[in-house]
C-alpha cells in the first residue's frame, strides 16, 4: 500500500477518534439545558456521560476479535454507521431513558470504531512511516477533551443542545464514504473462536474499575460501595489475565506484554495518561471555583494547553528521530512533571499571560509524550500480533483516560479533607492536588528507565 493511502487512512481514523473523544466531554456544559428538556435535575444527566464511557470500556475487548473475524473494513464502516445513527437518536431523545440508551449505543460503536481504525492504520503502514501515522491519529485524544466543554457551551448558547449530536451526522457520512474507498476489503480475516468467558471477565473488570473509582470520587457517602465495586473490578481483572494466559485462543493474547517497548507504553504510558487526563477537569474547575472566573474566561485559559498541543505537532517526528524514544521520554517527561507541578503555583494574583505560558509549555510536553508513548507501543509488535496489541492498547488507553477524571475528583476531595475544608473547594485545594498529579506522572518516568537507548529503532529509521 502506498504511503499516501496509509496517510489518508490515518487521517480518517483521526476524524473518528476526534468524534468519539469529543462526545465523551462535549455535553458537560450542556447538562442544565438537557435537564430542562428531560424534566430532570442536571446532576441526573451525569449518567449520560458515565453510560457512554462504560459502554466503550466494556466493548473494546471484542473489537479485535470482530476485526479478525469480519475484516477491518466491514467492522470499521459498520461502527461509523452505528455511531452516526446513535448520534441522531441522542439528538431526538425525548426522555432521559431514551437518551441513555442512545448513549450506550454510541459507546458500543465508539468501542469498535477507534481500535479497529487504529488496526487498519497499523496494517496499512510500513514500520518506517509509523511515527508519522501515529502522530496523525494521536492529536484527537489530546484536543477533544480540551475543546469539548467550550464547544458544547458555544453550541448551547447559539443553537440548542441536540446540535451537539447532529454535528456528527455529516462527519459520519463522509467518514463512511472514505472508509469504503480507502480500507481494503476483508483484509487478514481469521476464524478464531469467540472467547465468551474472557469477554465477560474483561468487560466486567473494565466497567467495575471505572464505575467504582467514579463512586469513590463522589465523596464519603459512596466510599464503601465504591471500594467494593473497584475491588470486584480488580479481582475480575486478575482472573481475566490468568484466563488469557492459559486459554488456547483467548479474546486478547497478552503475550505482547513481554515486548519491552509495548509493556512500557501500556504501564508507564497509562500512568502518564491518567496524569494528563486530570488537567481538562481540574483546570477549568479551579479557574471558575477557585479564581471566580466565568466559564468563558476559564475556557480561554485552558486553550493554552490546546495551543501547546498543536504547536508541538510539526516537530514531533523530527525530535524523536533525532534523539530516540528513551531520551525523549525521559527529558520531556521531566518537563511534563515540572509543568504539572507548576500548576500548583497558579493563583488569583498571577497574570493571565503567565498562566497561559505555563499551560502552553505543559501542552507542548503533553503532546510530545503522548505521541511518543503511542508510537513506541507498536514499534516492535509483529504484524501477526497487531490485532491483539491494538485492542489491549485501546483498553488500557480508555481505562487510563477515564480513570483520570475519577482520580482527579478523589485527589481533590482528599486535599479538601486535609485542609479541613468541608464546603466548596478553594485554590489551595487545587494546588495540593496538582502536586499529587505530578507524582503520578513521575511513576511513568520511572517505568521509562526500563527502555534501552535503542528502543523503538525499527520505526525511527535514524541515520547512524
Amino acid at each position: 500500500m502506498s504511503q499516501r493511502q496509509s496517510t489518508l487512512i490515518a487521517l480518517l481514523v483521526a476524524v473518528t477518534f476526534f468524534m468519539e473523544n469529543l462526545d465523551a466531554t462535549v455535553i458537560a456544559t450542556a447538562l442544565p439545558d438537557m435537564a430542562k428538556t428531560f424534566n430532570v435535575a442536571a446532576v441526573d444527566l451525569n449518567i449520560g456521560m458515565s453510560a457512554y464511557m462504560l459502554a466503550i470500556a466494556a466493548f473494546i475487548p471484542i473489537s479485535g476479535w470482530m476485526a479478525d473475524r469480519l475484516g477491518s473494513r466491514l467492522v470499521f464502516g459498520s461502527a461509523i454507521v452505528l455511531f452516526t445513527v446513535s448520534s441522531l437518536l441522542c439528538g431526538i431523545s425525548g426522555s432521559l431513558e431514551s437518551f441513555v440508551a442512545a448513549r450506550v449505543l454510541q459507546g458500543i460503536s465508539g468501542a469498535m470504531m477507534v481500535p479497529v481504525g487504529r488496526l487498519a492504520v497499523m496494517r496499512a503502514t510500513e514500520k518506517k512511516d509509523l511515527v508519522r501515522a501515529i502522530s496523525l491519529i494521536t492529536w484527537p485524544g489530546l484536543v477533544a477533551p480540551v475543546v469539548g466543554p467550550p464547544l458544547g457551551g458555544f453550541i448551547v448558547t447559539h443553537a440548542s443542545w441536540p446540535w451537539i449530536f447532529y454535528l456528527n451526522l455529516p462527519l459520519g457520512v463522509l467518514a463512511l464514504i472514505a472508509a469504503l474507498i480507502l480500507i481494503p476489503r476483508r483484509n487478514e480475516v481469521s476464524s478464531r473462536p469467540f472467547d465468551l468467558p474472557g469477554f465477560v471477565l474483561v468487560g466486567v473488570a473494565c466497567t467495575a474499575i471505572l464505575y467504582g473509582m467514579e463512586m469513590l470520587g463522589q465523596g464519603r457517602a459512596s466510599q464503601w460501595s465504591g471500594l467494593l465495586v473497584t475491588g470486584v473490578g480488580l479481582l475480575c481483572g486478575v482472573v481475566a489475565w490468568l484466563h488469557m494466559r492459559r486459554h488456547a485462543q483467548p479474546l486478547l493474547n497478552v503475550g505482547g506484554i513481554t515486548i519491552r517497548t509495548f509493556s512500557v507504553s501500556l504501564l508507564g504510558g497509562s500512568a502518564f495518561r491518567i496524569a494528563i487526563s486530570t488537567l481538562p477537569f481540574l483546570l477549568p474547575l479551579m479557574f471558575q471555583v477557585g479564581f471566580g472566573l466565568s466559564a468563558f474566561d476559564a475556557g480561554l485559559l485552558v486553550l493554552g494547553v490546546f495551543a501547546g498541543n498543536l504547536a508541538m505537532k510539526p516537530f514531533t517526528s523530527a525530535i524523536m528521530q533525532r534523539w530516540g524514544f528513551r531520551q525523549v521520554l525521559m527529558v520531556n517527561g521531566l518537563i511534563g512533571i515540572g509543568a504539572i507541578a507548576a500548576c500548583a503555583l497558579l493563583d488569583e494574583a498571577m497574570s493571565g499571560p503567565l498562566i497561559l505560558l505555563i499551560l502552553f509549555i505543559g501542552g507542548l510536553s503533553r503532546s510530545m509524550q503522548f505521541t511518543a508513548f503511542n508510537t513506541l507501543g507498536f514499534a516492535d509488535v509483529p504484524k501477526a500480533q497487531m490485532s491483539h496489541a491494538s485492542t489491549l492498547f485501546s483498553m488500557f488507553f480508555q481505562l487510563s483516560m477515564g480513570l483520570g477524571v475519577a482520580i482527579a475528583a478523589l485527589l481533590l476531595r482528599g486535599s479538601m479533607y486535609l485542609h479541613g475544608n468541608e464546603g466548596q473547594a478553594v485554590t489551595a485545594d487545587f494546588q495540593l492536588t496538582f502536586i499529587w498529579v505530578a507524582l503520578i506522572a513521575a511513576l511513568a518516568l520511572l517505568d521509562n528507565l526500563r527502555l534501552s537507548p535503542q528502543a523503538g529503532e525499527a520505526v525511527l529509521q535514524r541515520k547512524t
